[in-house]
């Protein structure tokens, strides 16, 4: 159980680092990047409730890295062209080499 005040995500979706140790407001870019990335609907809803829509839209649109799926989720659901978010700019500058 989670203390009062802090969002309620699973501990499991933060297993590099110390759980009781994250900043929930000074770190919340890299909590919604998990969050986006690996977390499920509620966790979604959670971090919706916790930080809000435009603290959710900055830290989207500064991600270094959100997979195709996320990006274009957060595309939609943001009402941003994926060409502004950050993550999709680095991908066109560094593209992967091909798979044999």
């Amino acid at each position: 159980m989670n203390e009062p005040g802090i969002p309620t995500l699973r501990r499991s979706l933060f297993w590099d680092v110390d759980f009781n140790g994250i900043q929930w407001g000074k770190n919340y870019r890299f909590v919604i990047e998990r969050v986006l990335e690996r977390g499920t609907f509620d966790e979604w809803q959670e971090i919706k409730w916790y930080y809000g829509m435009e603290k959710i839209k900055e830290a989207a649109l500064q991600a270094r890295w959100l997979d195709n799926t996320t990006l274009s989720f957060c595309s939609n659901y943001l009402h941003v062209p994926k060409e502004q978010f950050r993550c999709y700019t680095l991908k066109s500058l560094n593209p992967a080499p091909w798979v044999f």
